[in-house]
């Protein structure tokens, strides 16, 4: 696994197996929300896998499937809905690489956070996000 934090409340990761998720329970998570569609996955990695999973792991799972297509207002307003009804414990949000996870936090941000403070939070994790600084200052 390859957790990085972006805030205390969210981390992102890229691709995580079903035999993670207990390993993500015991280092405190309350929820994972799934932003890969099934499509870019095997059976074994597909939503319905990962929730069988981690209900077996006793953790929270959602999905969230984004694709430059659905990175909307709404869905990123939905990305942080299940954020917040997660209650105590920070989220873990994962995808193929965790930029699709970072990129719809840097999104939340904007009119919060000056561009620089976001895009340095998400380069600080390892995610080079420039190509937002239109969609962050707009």
């Amino acid at each position: 696994m390859d957790i990085r934090q972006i805030t205390p409340r969210y981390s992102v990761s890229p691709q995580i197996n079903p035999s993670d998720l207990p390993a993500i329970k015991a280092a405190g998570f309350s929820k994972v929300i799934c932003n890969r569609p099934d499509a870019e996955n095997p059976p074994s990695h597909q939503a319905a896998a990962m929730a069988e999973a981690a209900a077996a792991a006793g953790i929270a799972f959602e999905v969230l499937p984004l694709t430059h297509q659905t990175m909307t207002p709404e869905n990123v307003a939905k990305q942080f809905e299940m954020v917040d009804a997660a209650g105590e414990g920070p989220v873990l949000a994962y995808c193929a690489s965790g930029t699709r996870c970072t990129v719809v936090w840097a999104l939340s941000q904007a009119g919060k956070a000056s561009a620089d403070d976001i895009l340095g939070t998400a380069a600080e994790a390892g995610y080079m996000l420039e190509q937002l600084r239109p969609h962050l200052e707009g």
